[in-house]
């Protein structure tokens, strides 16, 4: 058995497929499972590279249910704690960046400032292991989704990453206002903001559709446009060829935006530290910087 980690979200299993596709092309033979959280099964399945889910979440203690595994393939961190918790697993070989405090020496350095897909890909070339940064495609998944319709993504895991709702709310309007079949889109945790932004927007609640991870990745696959901030969903977009405006601050999207595509468009004022305003506290000022015109501009060109 080959064991990877990857205890994160949708946008880190998003950016770790081209390495999960070359861990599967290195060992066709063997099982090959992740650990990962259980809610990203029905997206962990569209990757066709995976053979079984070990349900993980974070980095706590934990007992594995294998046991010597051939290949620990660290896709989490640069450690100790990620390489720490492979270890206990007693892989045959451990596959990680370099960490003294791990007592692992054998792997590359960490470059804090690479992209992510390139930095896991690094990992297994340094293994030899050819891995492919552009195969970063799922299969669509069956869901029975609308159309056509363009997203609007509001949410983001941290505030300082959401962009403020009524700008969001702008957007929508003026793109409804020109023809598009406006849907707003978050997890259950951030439907209220949803439902904020139809609010503001004039849209109805139908225009917020309730979603689970699979029906989200058919949304985004067949949409027409994809507007959102640095988090998960910008990564389906990358994966479906899906035409997207990505809005990055306080992260560059030299480290988490879109491959280099003429339908993808990520939009970003560097490292700015000089306050806005916003109803929205705790947005990164880099963020506050971006205006609903250029968001609007982006969006006509694509």
């Amino acid at each position: 058995m080959i064991l990877a980690l990857r205890a994160l979200g949708v946008g880190d299993l998003a950016t770790a497929v081209p390495a999960l596709r070359g861990l599967r092309g290195a060992f066709p033979g063997r099982e090959l499972a992740l650990a990962a959280p259980a809610w990203l099964t029905p997206l962990i399945e569209l990757t066709g590279a995976v053979d079984e889910v070990i349900a993980t979440d974070g980095l706590g203690p934990r007992t594995w249910p294998v046991d010597g595994p051939e290949v620990g393939l660290n896709l989490h961190g640069s450690g100790p704690e990620s390489h720490r918790l492979l270890q206990a697993a007693h892989p045959a070989k451990l596959w990680a960046f370099a960490n003294a405090e791990a007592g692992h020496l054998d792997g590359p350095t960490w470059i804090e400032e690479e992209h992510e897909v390139h930095r896991w890909c690094r990992l297994l070339r340094h293994y030899g292991v050819p891995a492919d940064e552009g195969d970063l495609s799922l299969a669509v998944p069956s869901a029975d989704v609308p159309r056509g319709v363009t997203i609007i993504h509001p949410g983001a895991k941290s505030p300082s990453r959401r962009w403020p709702a009524d700008r969001f709310a702008t957007v929508a309007a003026e793109l409804a206002g020109r023809g598009h079949r406006v849907v707003i889109t978050g997890s259950a945790a951030e439907r209220p903001l949803a439902l904020r932004v139809a609010e503001l927007a004039g849209l109805p609640e139908t225009a917020v559709p309730r979603t689970e991870l699979a029906e989200l990745a058919g949304l985004v696959a067949h949409a027409r446009l994809l507007i959102s901030g640095d988090t998960g969903i910008a990564h389906l977009a990358s994966a479906y060829g899906t035409p997207s405006v990505v809005l990055f601050g306080p992260m560059s999207p030299a480290r988490w935006g879109p491959p280099a595509r003429p339908y993808h468009r990520a939009i970003w004022h560097g490292t700015r530290s000089e306050p806005g305003d916003s109803m929205e506290p705790g947005v990164h000022p880099a963020l506050l910087a971006v205006t609903t015109g250029e968001v609007l501009d982006a969006a006509a060109a694509l």
